[in-house]
Parts: C-alpha cells; sequence; structure tokens
C-alpha cells in the first residue's frame, strides 16, 4: 500500500492543521483505497482564514499595488501553473477520477484564465457623468468589494477556481476558498503556487472540510462581502439562507441536465461524436453534460445503432493511463444514487441500450457508459442531474417539438444543438432557454465567453471582461468646480 499524503490549508500565508487536530480521507476512486489525508476545518479556522483575507484588504498591499503590478503576479501565476500542470493534473487525476489526459491539459489551460484577468487588472474603469446641475463634476471609480467567499466543487476545481480567483484578484479583493471535501488535494497544490507568484500572504486562502461547520461559517461570516458558489441547489438554498446574515453579494452555479439537440440536416458522424463526448466525456461528472438527447425521429434509430455501437467499445480503466477512454466515479454516494435512478426509470418504461451496471473485473467506483431511451418526456430521470454516464434519450418531430421539449426543464445551464441550418440554429439558440448554447460543437469554454444559467442552473455569470466588474462596486463622486460661496440652504431667499 502507497503511503498517505497529508495535506494543510493554507491560512494568512501559513500551511496549518485544524485546529483540534481532525482530519478526514480522501479516496481514490479508481481503486477505492485512501491516497490522501485533509484538515477538517473548524468554525475557529474559517473565521481565522477569513479575518487573516480581511486583514490582507485593509491592511495590506495587495488592493493598494498599482492594478499594473497585480497584473504582474497574476502573469507569474499563470506561469507557475502551466510550469506546473502535469503535477496538478496527476493530482487531481488521483483524488477525483478523472482522466489525466484531461486534468493536465486542463491545469495548462487555465493558465490562460490567469493571463486574460492579468490584462483585465489595469482596465478597470469608471466613467464621467454629464449631470443636469450646473458647476459639478461628476464621476464614478470601481472599489473592490473586500472578502470574497469562493466555494467550488471536486470535478473541475482548478478551472472553477480560476474564473472566481482570477477576477477578484485582478480587482484587487481577497479570497477565501473552500476546497471539495470530496477531493481537496489539487487546490491544496494549486496554493504552493501563491507564495510564489510573489502574491502577499493572506490574500488567497484555503480552507478544507464540510459543509459543516466549514461551508455554513464562511459564506455567513460578517467580514465576508461576496461569495461566488458552485454546487447542487441544495447547498445553494444554504448558501443563500447564510447570506442573509452578511448581506453579501452572491452569485450561483448549479449545473444542469442539458438538452442535446439533433435535426436530421446535421452531419450525424459529428453529432454522435459530439454527443459521446458531450455524456461520457469525464464519465458525465459535469455541469454541462448533454444528457438529455434528443433526436429527431427520422435519424433516431440510425444514431442510436451507430452510437450505442461506439457506447460499448469504450474502455474504462485507470484514468492515469493513456489508453483509458472513461475513468470511475468520484464518490460511493454518487454511484448509488446512479444505480437507484436507473433502477427507478426501468420502472417507468426506460429502455437500457447498453450499459446500465456496474463493470465486471474493475475494482473502484466505476460504471458503465449507459443510454436508456425513453418513451416520455415525464420519467424521472429525464430531468434529474445524475452527474455520471447515463444519457437520456427521446425523440421529435419538428422544430416547434424540440424547443417544448428542451425547456421544459427546471434547469437551464446549457444546450447543443446539431443541425445544418444555420437560419434554424439560430432560432433554436433564441429559443433554448439556457445560458450556453454550443450548436455543432460541445464543452468549449475560453476565459473571454461568459459562463452560466438560468432557472435553477444559478445566476450570475463567470469568465469573460464582465466578471471582473462583478467584484467590485461602484463609488460616485461629486466635485463642486465653482469658486463662489457655497449659499446657506436654509435661508429662504
Amino acid at each position: 500500500m502507497t503511503e498517505i499524503r497529508t495535506y494543510k490549508m493554507l491560512v494568512g500565508g501559513a500551511w496549518i492543521g485544524a485546529s483540534d487536530g481532525k482530519t478526514f480521507d480522501s479516496i481514490n476512486p479508481a481503486s477505492g483505497e485512501v491516497w490522501s489525508r485533509m484538515p477538517e476545518a473548524t468554525a475557529e479556522d474559517v473565521d481565522a482564514a477569513v479575518r487573516a483575507a480581511d486583514t490582507a484588504f485593509n491592511d495590506g498591499p495587495w488592493p493598494r499595488m498599482t492594478p499594473t503590478e497585480r497584473g504582474a503576479r497574476l502573469r507569474r501565476l499563470a506561469e507557475l501553473l502551466a510550469e506546473n500542470s502535469e503535477d496538478l493534473g496527476r493530482t487531481e487525476s488521483i483524488d477525483t477520477g478523472k482522466m489525466f489526459k484531461e486534468t493536465r491539459w486542463q491545469a495548462k489551460y487555465i493558465a490562460e484564465f490567469f493571463h486574460f484577468y492579468a490584462g483585465c487588472a489595469d482596465k478597470i474603469s469608471g466613467e464621467t457623468l454629464p449631470i443636469d446641475k450646473p458647476d459639478l463634476f461628476v464621476f464614478t471609480k470601481r472599489e473592490p468589494l473586500g472578502v470574497v467567499a469562493a466555494v467550488v466543487p471536486w470535478n473541475s476545481q482548478l478551472f472553477l477556481s480560476a474564473v472566481k480567483v482570477g477576477p477578484a484578484l485582478a480587482a484587487g479583493n481577497t479570497v477565501v476558498l473552500k476546497a471539495s471535501e470530496h477531493a481537496s488535494a489539487a487546490m491544496l497544490e494549486f496554493g504552493r503556487l501563491i507564495d510564489d507568484a510573489g502574491i502577499p500572504p493572506g490574500v488567497v486562502n484555503i480552507v478544507t472540510g464540510h459543509g459543516e461547520p466549514c461551508g455554513r461559517v464562511l459564506t455567513s461570516h460578517p467580514l465576508v462581502t461576496r461569495i461566488s458558489f458552485t454546487g447542487g441547489p441544495i447547498a445553494a438554498e444554504h448558501v443563500l439562507h447564510n447570506s442573509a446574515k452578511n448581506f453579501a453579494e452572491v452569485s450561483l452555479e448549479l449545473g444542469g441536465k442539458s438538452p442535446f439537440i439533433v435535426f436530421d440536416d446535421a452531419n450525424i458522424e459529428s453529432a454522435i461524436n459530439g454527443a459521446i463526448s458531450a455524456i461520457f466525456g469525464a464519465a458525465g461528472q459535469s455541469c454541462v453534460a448533454g444528457s438529455r438527447l434528443y433526436l429527431q425521429e427520422t435519424i433516431a434509430d440510425v444514431f442510436l445503432e451507430k452510437m450505442t455501437a461506439q457506447a460499448h467499445e469504450i474502455r474504462l480503466g485507470d484514468p492515469l493511463e493513456d489508453e483509458t477512454q472513461m475513468g470511475p466515479i468520484c464518490t460511493v454516494g454518487q454511484l448509488e444514487t446512479i444505480e437507484r435512478e436507473v433502477a427507478h426509470a426501468r420502472t417507468e418504461g426506460g429502455e437500457i441500450l447498453c450499459g446500465g451496471k456496474r463493470p465486471e473485473g474493475l475494482a473502484g467506483q466505476f460504471y458503465e457508459p449507459t443510454i436508456i431511451a425513453c418513451p416520455r418526456q415525464d420519467l424521472r430521470i429525464v430531468d434529474t442531474e445524475l452527474f455520471g454516464p447515463v444519457l437520456s434519450v427521446l425523440r421529435f418531430k419538428d422544430e416547434a417539438e424540440a424547443v417544448r421539449l428542451a425547456n421544459d426543464t427546471k434547469h437551464g445551464l446549457a444546450a447543443g444543438i446539431f443541425t445544418g441550418s444555420n437560419a434554424r440554429a439560430l432560432r433554436m439558440a433564441n429559443s433554448v432557454k439556457c445560458g450556453i448554447v454550443w450548436v455543432n460543437t460541445y464543452r468549449a469554454v475560453s476565459p473571454i465567453a461568459e459562463f452560466g444559467g438560468v432557472k435553477n442552473s444559478g445566476y450570475g455569470r463567470e469568465s469573460g471582461y464582465q466578471a471582473v466588474y462583478d467584484y467590485t462596486r461602484p463609488k460616485t463622486v461629486w466635485m463642486n468646480t465653482s469658486d463662489e460661496t457655497l449659499p446657506n440652504q436654509l435661508v429662504v431667499r
């Protein structure tokens, strides 16, 4: 058995354990064995992290640096991320079960997000106002908010941290980052690069622990001014309740049940490849997973025959191995939920076209690529986010029905549209209620493009230039330009 790696939290520039000494284990989902141990933060530990961030904001150099200097430090952090992408990716793969070929690429690509926000740092500006009163010069300036609480899940933690930490730091804020209790290691490895990048102590703090008390204390702390949360809707309800105690600004990204719509004029081979990537990439453990497949009736049989044949050939195994195409499910709880919901879908009339069970001969938390033909839209599995490699398939007659089915959901994060008609693509993009639409492609991201959802998929946006402004507030300044004595307004004239 390999030696268990022990981690500590980053608070005020120091690496510390939990104040009461408690820890929790992290499981390698590919083997089912404990591989690392994390501090289980107490309420006092979280309070210390927030106070360290508050001190760094009020008394430290970070908000007082020129924006250009902050940008230079973020650029250095980006360079370090790129240089360490192999190690970061390997750690994330061991901790989460995600494919190493994906995690090392993602770790390297998120360097581009920090480069982008480094460039944004000295481009945050206010405006002069054409005020309707004489002898007054009025302008606005943008100021950082203060301490930001950033809460990220395990599945794309480096990426989701980058879209929170990058704009927050560019604007001059300080951050307390809560890593997921399911897989914290990559976040703590990321924390090792903070000091090397020249970012002062306390500007970025990283705590590890569970929702209670760690998440609750962080999101309700009176010194927190903004909460950026990515996770599930149940946890988000607690976050909103907690934010009533500190009136912090809140943005939520809560996942989805994204429709993948294929018309009969689409490039079928391209659409099949896109659909497989959309649901079986990252073993379906993606907030934008294309987990609802809608096929126009005229192509459905041929499409499913070809897609199921390819799904049968997907190679499961160790995510560190190059020949592996799909890794394990991160947690036992997820795996049990998937099994329960697939079984329930059968009772409602769902037909398992492939998969539907744990594979034989593999240790760890694996589940086969699964495709379920659903006779009706009201099957529970059609609108339940499973966070696993399970695809619900339905058929539609025409464009109007495709829109109705796509929008018949409580979610609204993303959608994929495959068609040969640009006019239809634009009509569909306008009609589907979601925050992201991919046309004849899927799962593309960029620091330049905004990301977020509607309905139960949350509100607020990440990435893009506007995100920097979301971590600031405007201050309005009025200046009297007249040399005349200010009249006494209480004297009747």
